[in-house]
């Protein structure tokens, strides 16, 4: 199954990332991502795809918007099928204009392990 996946993404140059099982996206050597900064509010996913497809195979691109106003917050990431595509593209897009912007690329830090549950109520605090 995996080979056949990994055959699927290499046919394509943007790939579904619904397609994907996230443990495909998360294992070390198989997918690299990158963080982006400095982008316009007006990038969208799919032209922040398209800049970067042009140094490998683009799994997934994903800008973060604001919650209340779904305002993009001017960051963004962008997944790789390999680490060495990942390099080509950091290294050529850092400090590049995409929509009249200065983009600055970095290694995506991995996400932080708290819990996305509802918090425990635990009363005021001891004095």
């Amino acid at each position: 199954m995996a080979v056949a996946l990994i055959r699927r993404i290499t046919s394509n140059s943007v790939v579904n990332p619904n397609s994907l099982p996230s443990s495909l996206l998360s294992r070390r050597g198989i997918a690299s991502r990158l963080f982006v900064g400095g982008l316009s509010f007006y990038t969208t996913e799919k032209t922040l795809a398209e800049a970067f497809s042009q140094y490998g195979q683009v799994i997934q691109t994903k800008i973060v918007h604001d919650r209340v106003t779904d305002r993009s917050k001017g960051f963004g990431f962008v997944t790789y099928a390999s680490e060495d595509e990942a390099d080509k593209a950091l290294t050529e897009m850092n400090g590049k204009q995409v929509h009249g912007r200065v983009i600055f690329v970095d290694y995506a830090k991995p996400e932080a392990g708290f819990r996305r549950e509802m918090p425990i109520a635990r009363g005021p605090p001891a004095a």
